[in-house]
């Protein structure tokens, strides 16, 4: 089917900013919709941004200003970027998508999601 696999985690200062990567691949027949949730210590998945093909943006009221999902639809690759993080944001970051894949002569839908990058904020 469509495997994600996001990069880009780490550990950084208060203040500090990191740029998250989201590549899909497999037998992609269409991507509607990417996206981004992550899961704090004790916490739910939450969504923090997500992007439809039509150019559509959601983004968590805790982020807004601060972070920034963009998608190369060339690459089949989304972004995060995340500036002037807190603390708070400290979690596990995963990547989502949706779309349609081949399956022999016709296409199926699909829903994806990566392994989860580790985002540590702390000084």
């Amino acid at each position: 089917q469509v495997q994600l696999v996001e990069s880009g985690g780490g550990l950084v200062q208060p203040g500090g900013s990191l740029r998250l990567s989201c590549a899909a691949s497999g037998s992609i027949f269409r991507i509607d919709a990417m996206g981004w949730y992550r899961q704090g210590p004790g916490k739910q998945r939450e969504l923090v941004a997500r992007l439809t093909s039509g150019g559509n943006i959601n983004y968590a009221d805790s982020v807004k200003g601060r972070f920034t999902i963009s998608r190369d639809n060339a690459k089949n690759t989304a972004y995060l970027q995340m500036n002037s993080l807190k603390p708070e944001d400290t979690a596990v970051y995963y990547c989502n998508a949706g779309g349609r894949f081949y399956s022999g002569t016709f296409s199926q839908d699909f829903a994806s999601w990566g392994q989860g990058t580790q985002v540590t904020v702390s000084s």
